[in-house]
């Protein structure tokens, strides 16, 4: 593309050279650049350039252009803004995508802009009208359409007006009445009542009664009397019509024109295809809503105006007024420009589109202008932030069909490619006590085992109230915080499931399954003590890499092995990994381009092999959608610059950041739904929407509203009150309007200690490796290893170096393991509540981490502290249960009938029916409850609603 200085519009210098938004009039065919305090105020007479900058998780900045056109604008005016937009275009080095907005039917991108609402005030420049000046209140009546953004368009204040399908909003002199259509949703609604709460902030200064009148109420509500005074009275609503209804995309089917001389000659094709799209070129594909132009890289600007106005010709006609005008880049194209294709590749070249840009750059350096923005950024390096406390409790089972075995503390880090895991973490969130539970399949697991672990994983979920994260991780597709919960964690080879087995018996396969004293060759990767792993791969030559360090064993000989460009670091995580997979034993050390014939004897022979590490897919933006599943259709509808405001309790929203895929389920969504979020969100990987080569592998979480992780809240600005709420997203935002947001019950006491930044330090969780005292090795660290280490070896934190103990928590029936059946269980409580009862002997209990002052010593936990001690920490210190009740003093059951425990558990054969089913302890006798608890009524009811409800589900009374 051609570019000089004449074509360099004065106005535009040093735009887009930061995120934000910049806004310009049309003054006497000129562009004016508008105040920020005046952006989301148009005037109907008006023609305005939007240009939108967005800064991308790569450094880079993208560029989005829109030009709105005023109901009452002149064409002159339109013509003018529309050339400007191509002119932007160019000052931006010609990659932007450009829109044609119209009044009333603005794009949802467009108007998400201008949260909550636009609505353009008459008047303009160029049009003779007058901008109106202060005045005395109008009635106003207006009618608000979209669940995701609001289309709000004045309507005659009349009766008439009024129907059964919509949202209305009348603005008067003292209150604003919301008017909710019954057969508009609950989610329009909710969004209406922002516009509301727009209208009583901008044009009462936020001094104005506010109502709501639900359709179909007559006079039965004082302030639905009121409503219909200012229509002289209720009287029945006529239909819809239906003249303002957008045209139908299906009407229209997809032509292609190419433009030649200012002209649209069609191109004749049995089928789109992006071979008929020629660099030299502009092309207009007409699909009916939508008109995109489409301009090669080798066009001139001219050629790239006259194509703008050759396409805005095709939509003078009245029926295409509510048509979108979509210019898009070579190599710039949109997700929808491409879906229109039956075919497109996966990549094209941009080279000549950068160095336009970097031309563009290089013409307004000369002049002075700062090009900061324009020229390409590299991506930012290091390890992204894991937003999840690496400190909690981990249990790990493998999954061998219908059955799962909880593993050792000294396994539970060990994965084999042939099996498939379930894991469940407990750690300290910012605000509570938060879970997650999730599946890890190995590449070489059958689909048996898959589905077993989803079935379990998903049954345990449930009987923790669907309050668990839950997640699905494949082999070779972890995320960084996955590695961050395992820390030392190891792959090999093969499985010891019995579905495993079988497939490779039937396949006649040689069953590689690890063996000790076997070859194997293992790949050592990770970034620190914190995170690293061991992932035995092929032992042969071609398997090695320049990037990673090795460990390569065959019996009692034993080589690491250094690629030419790891470092110390690198090296030094090998050794540790040896220590984990071949402690006490000499081994040889190998450094590439000098090994030993032996070494290259057991890999068969030396062969050329990668030296570039093994690139991970990178987080992208973040995209939110809208889904719904019908008859096993997916939509998904893109919900542009999001807030968690945009999530409604009533739906189901996918964040695509396309390494994860995170799938929000809201309070109110179906039972039905709420089961089939996981299979939701595996259609929606199936379909990649956004055409990004989305993986069906990639990481996916299932979050549970009031239940948001920090790994998934930080994407938004969040305020975990709006979460905490109860009811439907109308009476939500209708309670907050109101200044009476209600809050449901918390689930989990918020510890005492408030802010992360105050909290106690937690206790160690041990990671210890157990070494031999007559081990001769010695290895050397690097000093920058050693600054790195010293972080995660303070005395005062934990040694991260190797695997967690299991720390067995306690959780309902469903998922504690098959052989902790109920007799052991009783047979635990027993105990720990005798010790409880004994008398002149110390009591020993864990302090949980959120009551610990910081002055005492952190003592790791060992591996028998299990369940046992994880009741006896949620139980209130000997001194405390002193001073709440004397041992010999009677309790008073509140005249409740009294029943026996085995008939007010969760699981009893043999129920008792009519009781209030969230407070079982209650019917309990003051001597059993003692005996279950270890500690009497009055005790229990001080503790934290919290700690009462896990002694509950421990004791499956809950």
């Amino acid at each position: 593309m051609s570019v000089s200085a004449r074509n360099l519009e004065p106005a535009f210098q040093g735009a887009g050279q930061k995120a934000g938004i910049e806004i310009w009039r049309i003054e006497n065919f000129q562009p004016v650049a508008v105040p920020k305090d005046l952006h989301g105020k148009f005037f109907t007479g008006d023609s305005y350039v939007i240009l939108k900058t967005t800064a991308l998780k790569s450094g880079a900045l993208r560029h989005d252009i829109h030009y709105w056109l005023g109901k009452d604008t002149s064409q002159d005016e339109a013509g003018t803004a529309a050339i400007k937009t191509v002119e932007l275009d160019a000052v931006l080095g010609g990659r932007a995508v450009q829109y044609r907005e119209v009044q009333g039917h603005e794009t949802e991108k467009f108007l998400s802009y201008f949260k909550p609402c636009i609505i353009p005030q008459e008047g303009g420049v160029a049009s003779g009208f007058k901008h109106a000046e202060a005045e005395e209140h109008q009635t106003r009546l207006y009618v608000c359409k979209g669940k995701h953004v609001i289309h709000v368009k004045e309507v005659t204040f009349a009766r008439s007006s009024l129907n059964h399908d919509d949202v209305f909003i009348l603005d008067t002199k003292s209150k604003i009445f919301q008017f909710n259509g019954s057969n508009s949703s609950i989610q329009e609604r909710a969004k209406a009542l922002e516009v509301v709460q727009y209208i009583k902030d901008t044009y009462h200064d936020g001094k104005c009664e506010i109502a709501a009148v639900e359709d179909g109420r007559l006079m039965a509500e004082a302030e639905t009397g009121e409503f219909w005074v200012f229509f002289g009275g209720f009287a029945p609503l006529p239909k819809k019509t239906n003249t303002d209804e957008p045209m139908s995309a299906d009407l229209i089917s997809s032509k292609l024109f190419c433009v030649e001389k200012g002209e649209a000659v069609p191109v004749e094709a049995d089928s789109l295809t992006r071979e008929l799209l020629d660099t030299s070129k502009c092309y207009i594909l007409d699909c009916g809503m939508e008109v995109f132009v489409w301009m090669g890289k080798n066009t001139s600007l001219d050629e790239k105006k006259a194509a703008s106005r050759t396409a805005d010709e095709l939509l003078r006609g009245p029926d295409r007024s509510t048509s979108h005008v979509i210019r898009v880049m070579e190599g710039y194209e949109t997700v929808m420009f491409r879906s229109k294709f039956d075919s497109w590749p996966q990549s094209t070249s941009v080279t000549g589109s950068e160095e336009g840009r970097g031309r563009v750059a290089a013409l307004l350096k000369r002049q002075g202008v700062n090009v900061k923005g324009l020229v390409k950024t590299e991506s930012p390096k290091g390890e992204p932030e894991l937003h999840i406390d690496c400190t909690g409790d981990l249990q790990v089972w493998r999954v061998d069909g219908q059955e799962k075995t909880l593993l050792e503390a000294s396994d539970q880090s060990k994965f084999y490619s042939g099996d498939c895991y379930i894991f469940q973490y407990s750690y300290s969130g910012e605000q509570k006590e938060e879970y997650l539970i999730g599946t890890w399949f190995g590449k070489q697991s059958v689909e048996e085992d898959r589905v077993a672990a989803s079935g379990h994983a998903s049954k345990m979920v449930e009987a923790m109230k669907f309050i668990p994260t839950q997640a699905r991780i494949y082999q070779d597709h972890e995320p960084v915080m996955f590695f961050a919960i395992f820390q030392s964690s190891i792959v090999f080879k093969g499985g010891l499931s019995k579905g495993y087995k079988n497939y490779i018996a039937e396949k006649e396969l040689p069953d590689d399954t690890y063996s000790e004293d076997g070859l194997a060759l293992f790949r050592v990767q990770g970034s620190g003590p914190e995170n690293m792993q061991s992932i035995q791969v092929e032992p042969v030559a071609s398997s090695l890499n320049s990037s990673y360090c090795y460990i390569l064993h065959s019996g009692s000989s034993i080589f690491t092995w250094s690629g030419n460009l790891t470092t110390s670091d690198d090296q030094e995580l090998a050794e540790r990994q040896l220590d984990v997979i071949k402690p006490n034993m000499q081994c040889r050390v190998h450094k590439e381009g000098s090994e030993s014939d032996q070494f290259w004897e057991l890999l068969g022979e030396k062969t050329e092999y990668p030296s570039q590490k093994i690139a991970r897919v990178a987080e992208s933006d973040p995209h939110l959608f809208s889904c719904t599943l019908s008859k096993g259709d997916l939509k998904a509808t893109e919900v542009y610059n999001f807030s968690q405001d945009d999530l409604m309790t009533e739906d189901i929203f996918i964040l695509d950041c396309r390494s994860d895929i995170y799938v929000w389920v809201g309070q109110q969504v179906e039972s039905k739904n709420k089961m089939n979020a996981l299979s939701l969100g595996e259609k929606f990987m199936e379909r990649d929407f956004l055409h990004e080569n989305l993986s069906p592998q990639a990481p996916l979480y299932i979050v549970m509203e009031g239940s948001e992780p920090a790994f998934f809240t930080h994407f938004f600005t969040w305020d975990p009150k709006k979460s905490a709420m109860h009811g439907n997203s109308f009476q939500r935002k209708l309670a907050i309007l109101k200044g009476t947001p209600v809050l449901d019950k918390p689930r989990r006491r918020i510890p005492v200690f408030g802010a992360r930044s105050s909290a106690p330090e937690k206790p160690q969780r041990s990671r210890s490796v157990s070494f031999s005292p007559d081990r001769v090795r010695v290895r050397g660290r690097s000093p920058a290893f050693n600054a790195l280490a010293s972080t995660f070896e303070n005395p005062n934190t934990r040694n991260l170096s190797t695997p967690p103990p299991m720390v067995r928590k306690i959780f309902p029936k469903s998922v504690v393991p098959e052989s902790d059946n109920q007799s052991s269980r009783s047979a635990a409580i027993a105990a720990l509540s005798a010790g409880f009862e004994k008398k002149g002997s110390p009591r020993k209990f864990i302090i949980p981490h959120s009551l610990k002052t910081s002055g005492e010593v952190s003592k790791p936990r060992s591996e028998g502290n299990s369940r046992e001690n994880s009741v006896e920490h949620l139980k209130p210190k000997p001194e405390t249960i002193q001073e709440d009740v004397k041992e010999d003093e009677p309790e008073d059951d509140e005249g409740l009938p009294i029943y026996p425990y085995e008939r007010l558990t969760t699981v009893s054969d043999n129920p008792v029916e009519d009781i209030d089913v969230t407070k079982r302890e209650t019917y309990l006798s003051s001597e059993e409850f003692k005996e279950k608890f270890g500690m009497a009524k009055s005790a229990f009811n001080k503790l934290p609603k919290w700690k009462q409800n896990k002694l509950k589900v421990t004791l499956q009374l809950f």
